[in-house]
């Protein structure tokens, strides 16, 4: 579930100077002031009022990790490289290559239509599901409105908390955007939806008998070995080592611990939670061409201009759960945001899966722009700065 704030987008780079020393020195001063450099990146987020602040920036050159802040504000524990954290949106990027896998294996067809497989699902005040295919649906030109949008649970502090444990089932959500009428009519814009991804995971679920939980963990999880991410169903806490997320909605209330929450309020348009390091293994791998077939990744690659996301990301584009943003420094990178109460995701991939950036940010952060500034400038710096190895 990604739900965008009122952002706008900043990058700044990092020049690497090299002393006249031996090539030996000369390769390790660069890595520590790499190191230093992605610290500083940190501790800039951090000091917007966040609670706690990880990245990993991988590549070519070795792996780099930056933490700040705490975990836990109850017990002051520092956060940690190897924590859990709820991943929000970049769940979409999971089902995405799902999708895309069964119609590599000819079991689901991009031009196929919701009503094909989820017959009178998407129907009602304007909504027709012969109108609305499976690319539509991955790339949010469908038109649906966005369920979220009008989702007491996630909108204040007293409507979280009278719902964060209730079950909620996928055809509850698309109910909820069933009672609106479409934003446009399918394929003639583009507008962020959760409820596409909703009904891509009940498509995953129609045409393999299995949830998409389960054939997330089947084709992506297990075969990847990401044994610190997981798509669970109802269970309301994070397994392990994690962050808490912390939230007051808008101060809507006090800010409360919103960490426990029932998972399937954000289902397959993002339930999942991950680390760093699974995230990082993730996204090279489906960038370097090991997830998906030649064909299906160059679909997922196939961008659509995303203007409304210009306040954040200005250039944005968007494929099949996968955005591609510009660099600073020329061409772009791809990713998914994801942002959920209490927790931000963020993550940037060069185009052949070589060099990954994920952080995670917990809090709400700060009122104005500056959190997503430096959360933004972290990541363009880093890809920035392999680029020009």
């Amino acid at each position: 579930m990604m739900t965008i704030r009122h952002l706008t987008a900043a990058a700044a780079l990092a020049a690497l100077g090299l002393g006249l020393v031996t090539p030996a020195a000369s390769a390790t001063n660069a890595t520590e002031s790499r190191r230093s450099t992605l610290q500083r990146s940190v501790d800039a987020i951090q000091k917007t009022g966040t609670v706690a602040v990880l990245a990993q920036s991988t590549g070519p050159d070795g792996r780099r990790y930056a933490t700040a802040g705490v975990s836990d504000t109850a017990t002051g524990r520092a956060a940690r490289a190897t924590d859990r954290f709820r991943i929000a949106s970049s769940t979409k990027t999971f089902v995405s290559t799902v999708l895309l896998q069964l119609v590599g294996e000819g079991r689901v067809s991009l031009d196929d239509t919701v009503e094909h497989w989820l017959p009178g699902l998407v129907d009602g005040n304007g909504n027709d599901g012969n109108a609305i295919t499976v690319r539509q649906l991955l790339n949010h030109t469908s038109g649906l409105f966005n369920y979220t949008a009008d989702f007491p649970e996630i909108a204040s502090v007293d409507g979280f908390e009278a719902d964060r444990y209730t079950t909620w089932t996928p055809r509850q959500l698309v109910g909820i955007a069933m009672r609106h009428a479409p934003d446009f009519a399918p394929g003639t814009q583009w507008e962020y939806s959760n409820t596409n991804y909703i009904v891509a995971g009940m498509i995953i679920q129609k045409a393999t008998g299995h949830t998409w939980q389960q054939e997330v963990t089947r084709r992506v999880i297990r075969p990847l070995g990401l044994r610190d991410t997981s798509a669970p169903d109802t269970a309301a806490r994070i397994p392990g080592r994690h962050l808490h997320g912390y939230s007051d909605f808008g101060d809507s209330g006090p800010t409360i611990d919103v960490t426990d929450l029932n998972p399937t309020a954000a289902g397959a348009a993002g339930a999942m939670i991950s680390t760093t390091g699974d995230l990082t293994r993730f996204f090279s791998a489906l960038l370097g061409g090991r997830l998906l077939r030649p064909a299906q990744l160059a679909e997922m690659k196939t961008t659509v201009r995303a203007a409304s996301l210009d306040p954040v990301w200005p250039g944005a584009r968007y494929g099949l759960g996968l955005m591609e943003i510009p660099l600073t420094c020329g061409g772009v990178y791809y990713s998914h945001a994801g942002d959920l109460m209490g927790y931000t995701t963020r993550d940037g991939v060069t185009a052949d899966g070589r060099h990954t950036v994920v952080l995670e940010a917990t809090g709400d952060g700060a009122p104005d722009l500056s959190t997503e500034l430096a959360q933004n400038a972290l990541i363009d710096t880093e890809l920035c700065g392999a680029t020009k190895k």
